[in-house]
């Protein structure tokens, strides 16, 4: 399941300042980061599906890419960020 228009909304404007600033680093980690606990529930329910498993996964990469970039560039942004999406870090 997608998220929701809403919901996407609401985060665009929590982390990017305005519903306009969609391509920051902070505002892609946070979509990200929804979309993956999104798909730790699902899997939950249905251990076998291998197939969208791998997308977690690539999922997962990115936003680890993210995050060390964010780190290399801003490090307080980088703290707080990992303190407000709550990742174990």
């Amino acid at each position: 399941m997608a998220l929701t228009k809403e919901k996407k909304q609401a985060i665009i404007n929590d982390l990017g300042g305005n519903e306009k600033n969609t391509g920051a680093t902070e505002v892609q980690i946070g979509l990200l980061t929804e979309r993956i606990k999104q798909l730790t529930e699902h899997f939950k329910q249905n251990k076998k599906d291998t197939n969208s498993r791998r997308g977690l996964l690539k999922l997962v990469g990115q936003r680890r890419r993210l995050l060390k970039y964010l780190q290399r560039t801003d490090l307080a942004k980088y703290r707080e960020l990992i303190q407000k999406l709550d990742i174990r870090k």
